[in-house]
């Protein structure tokens, strides 16, 4: 072969090998695009599915949403205007309610909110507060009573769908936010309370619109500062203040809150990524929306409240002097009376001391039991002719002349009861509940009596021959012959007493509580002053309206015969409360299945929780899919946990008496908690048995939660509705089959 073919002959093979190369390039970069192409579509269908998957969580959401708020509804509404008499404690925010229509003032140991609030439901419904509430079992007759028992029903029904929300939130399951939601909506004691006109269906109401917007607050965590940050936190420090607007008791959700939110900002701090400058701008975030706009929302319900009930009522001899003057109608409104008082004068004297109530007598001895039998002597906290004394001097012989001598500091003086005539008298024998004060008692015919009546007069802080001042002197009774002081204590004598307050003379007579002053001087004798002068400010009279509640809050004990209860006894379901007797029994109990199964579930979360924090220590590991879902049930389950330690334990050392409805603040999130710990449950359930199994298990044991959740309210929804007929203790009582337990009084 010549050269010239040779050389022809390796041109086209390297052309064959180049065309046979690029070829296989070709083949190469065809492969690894129709790879790129294949992942894109494999990448799009994940995402895809991922989105409808999405979509179809965020349709069940809403679904399940849907129904739970129209179960709730049904169930609250239902024959809502029976029983058609007064229940319980509507005998009480009714009738306070129509004094806020009437705007006639009023004492009450709650906040003014929630009954500002029933008022408002009513006017808007046609209700004209004349209704007189006077006791339950009186009968509403033509009376538009039911628009109150409406707005409580929506705020009751509206607790179901915020702790499904609420849930959600905290789990992003569906099966714990629809458990947590049945056990609020299937619970009898809730559907109770729920239906009447009291304050507890708007606290619940306000306790969970605080939680829920915490939690939607937490939600936009990685949107901080943006306008739905701002938006939830501002509505939280609102309902918080909305919350404790209503009752006391609101302050626990508010501590719930603020541990919530130390942690968080705890959090902050060790975020490396975020500047200090940036954390103590979170910090006076939380500070300008839980702290400064609650503390002005709450000052603002007070405001108006004071603004509201600017007429005088019952409620006006709680307050000082300065404060009944602004009310319309009280003997202190825009009048003029003397600055000073002389013998002669008649008068009130009221202790100094916040709640302080007037000296008081009237015909009514001391038993048998309290020798020796002379005239009650009290004090009274509401405006009363048996109020007024006359004030006379013990170490001369006097007569009233149109010459008045002024009463001074050390002056020897006799009190006479204006109605009786009886004097203010003391003597070594011991006061009736606190033995180791002396009795104090009325004595004498037609303003004469003996040495046991002469009182020394002493003005706290003055000099001994100070003129005493109306209302603003601080003065001292000092018994002349026994050196005891008068004072007056926050113990009610029992019914011969006619449930008064107790006044005995001190042996301590520095004592703080012995301190009295002078109130509606009469003597026509001496030039008047106006009581202007004694007027208080807005932040005066708050700051009184709180020490007034507190006082009263913590005197009020169980009366005789009354029905009460211990925190120990809630959840069991030791005891209920009975709403309404007559033909229409309805008894406050909660659903036995519910509370039980709640306070189980309560114990295994703190053994699981427990167990699994110990597992974590030891350093044991988990599929990360298994312990995501652990972390966030657990996480969800603890603040659930405290929120029901907060709004229970409190209660343990409460002296004051305490009534089975104060559990149901922390039953909400005792239910919460069991549907929480419910789901955990099933889902370790489910991943133990063989998978072939796993969704069998699962749907055997979600339908027979639901069936007893449903055959429980089936069994006790009369409680709540109302049961007639013989009662559970009578032969063939339809009821006798539902008490569980000897202690309910179905």
């Amino acid at each position: 072969m010549s050269s010239d073919g040779l050389r022809k002959r390796k041109e086209e093979a390297c052309s064959d090998r180049y065309i046979s190369t690029k070829k296989n390039e070709q083949n190469i970069i065809y492969s690894k695009e129709t790879t790129k192409t294949n992942a894109k579509n494999v990448d799009n269908r994940k995402t895809e599915d991922a989105n409808e998957s999405f979509r179809s969580t965020e349709r069940m959401y809403f679904l399940l949403l849907s129904l739970f708020t129209i179960f709730s509804i049904i169930t609250r509404f239902y024959n809502i205007e029976n029983p058609t008499h007064v229940c319980w404690d509507e005998t009480h925010f009714g009738k306070m309610g129509s004094w806020y229509i009437k705007r006639t003032f009023f004492f009450d140991v709650h906040p003014p909110l929630g009954k500002m609030l029933i008022a408002l439901s009513g006017v808007l419904t046609g209700y004209d507060g004349e209704f007189p509430f006077a006791k339950p079992g009186d009968e509403y007759g033509d009376t538009n009573y039911i628009g109150m028992r409406m707005f409580c029903a929506l705020l009751g029904g509206s607790l179901v769908p915020l702790s499904y929300m609420s849930v959600w939130l905290l789990t992003e399951s569906l099966l714990a936010s629809s458990l947590s939601a049945t056990l609020i909506l299937l619970d009898v004691g809730t559907l109770t309370l729920s239906r009447h006109i009291l304050l507890d269906p708007i606290l619940l109401f306000f306790i969970m619109m605080s939680v829920y917007c915490l939690l939607k607050f937490s939600s936009y965590r990685q949107e901080s500062f943006s306008i739905y940050w701002w938006f939830w936190l501002a509505q939280t420090g609102i309902f918080l203040a909305f919350s404790i607007g209503v009752k006391f008791v609101g302050l626990f959700i508010i501590l719930f809150a603020g541990y919530s939110t130390a942690a968080d900002l705890w959090c902050l701090v060790g975020e490396k990524c975020l500047t200090m400058i940036l954390v103590l701008k979170h910090f006076l975030a939380r500070v300008l929306c839980l702290i400064i706009l609650p503390a002005i929302v709450y000052m603002m319900v007070f405001a108006v409240h004071l603004k509201i009930l600017n007429h005088s009522g019952s409620g006006d001899g709680f307050y000082s002097s300065g404060f009944q003057s602004q009310l319309i109608g009280n003997r202190l409104y825009n009048v003029s009376m003397p600055e000073n008082i002389a013998y002669g004068s008649e008068f009130t004297l009221k202790q100094r001391r916040t709640g302080g109530a007037y000296l008081h007598s009237h015909w009514h001895l001391y038993p048998e039991e309290h020798p020796p039998q002379q005239q009650q002597v009290t004090t009274y906290a509401h405006k009363d002719e048996n109020n007024k004394w006359i004030i006379k001097p013990a170490d001369t012989q006097w007569t009233k002349t149109d010459s008045p001598v002024l009463v001074k500091s050390g002056d020897l003086v006799r009190l006479e009861h204006t109605v009786t005539q009886r004097l203010l008298h003391s003597h070594r024998e011991p006061a009736p509940l606190t033995k180791r004060h002396y009795q104090v008692a009325g004595y004498g015919v037609n303003g004469s009596g003996d040495a046991n009546d002469v009182w020394i007069l002493e003005v706290v802080g003055g000099s001994t021959g100070a003129v005493v001042q109306t209302v603003r002197s601080h003065i001292r009774l000092i018994h002349y012959h026994v050196r005891c002081a008068l004072q007056s204590h926050d113990k009610k004598l029992p019914k011969w007493g006619w449930e008064q307050l107790e006044v005995t003379c001190n042996p301590n007579i520095k004592d703080k509580k012995t301190l009295w002053s002078v109130e509606e001087v009469t003597d026509q004798r001496l030039p008047n002053a106006s009581f202007e002068l004694y007027s208080p400010s807005f932040l005066e009279r708050f700051i009184e309206s709180h020490a007034v509640m507190t006082q009263g809050n913590s005197g009020l004990k169980p009366k005789e015969g009354e029905i009460t209860s211990r925190p120990w006894q809630w959840p069991i379901n030791y005891r209920g409360q009975i709403f309404s007797g007559k033909d229409h029994r309805i008894y406050l109990l909660g659903n036995p299945v519910i509370f039980w199964g709640c306070l189980g579930l309560t114990f295994v979360f703190i053994i699981a929780y427990s167990i699994d924090t110990v597992k974590s220590r030891r350093g044991l590991k988990n599929n990360k899919y298994w312990r995501a879902y652990k972390d966030r049930m657990f996480s969800a389950g603890w603040w659930l946990f405290l929120g029901w330690m907060l709004h229970y334990f409190p209660f343990w050392p409460m002296t004051r008496v305490l009534y089975f409805h104060h559990y149901f603040p922390a039953f909400l999130f005792s239910a919460m908690l069991s549907g929480v710990v419910l789901d955990y449950i099933l889902t370790c359930c489910c991943i133990t048995v063989p998978e072939q199994f796993s969704l069998i298990v699962f749907q055997g044991c979600i339908a027979g939660i639901f069936a007893a959740l449903c055959w429980s309210f089936y069994l006790f929804y009369p409680l709540s509705y109302g049961m007639s007929g013989p009662s559970s203790m009578e032969e063939g009582s339809p009821w006798r089959n539902i008490k569980w337990m000897e202690s309910w009084d179905l």
